[in-house]
């Protein structure tokens, strides 16, 4: 399961994270949001020990999804040492964000 993100663990678990981060900005009454989210879910399995997969509610996480400009959801995005090398608006197959992830593990 995708690690649940928010304000308290945010800095150590995305920011501070020697791997590479996919963060899916999401909530309970978005649709297309529960669409992807067992995506994300697995996707944190098949990654388990090389990258850090987590999920952010944007109901609870305002300033997080401000922080990094999150207009609408779902949104993923990349983050490598800290900062943001690439996202993906709305629901994308599982193939496109392994292959954003696999480019920044490479």
């Amino acid at each position: 399961m995708a690690i649940e993100i928010n304000e308290a663990n945010f800095e150590e678990v995305v920011m501070n994270s020697d791997q590479p981060v996919m963060v899916d900005f999401w909530a309970e009454w978005c649709g297309p949001c529960r669409m992807i989210g067992p995506v994300v879910d697995k996707i944190s399995v098949a990654y388990e020990g090389k990258a850090v997969v987590g999920k952010v509610n944007v109901d609870s996480n305002q300033e997080i999804a401000q922080k990094f400009g999150v207009r609408s959801i779902p949104t993923i995005v990349f983050i490598k040492n800290g900062e943001v090398v690439d996202k993906s608006v709305g629901v994308a197959p599982e193939n496109v964000l392994t292959d954003k992830l696999d480019k920044l593990m490479g």
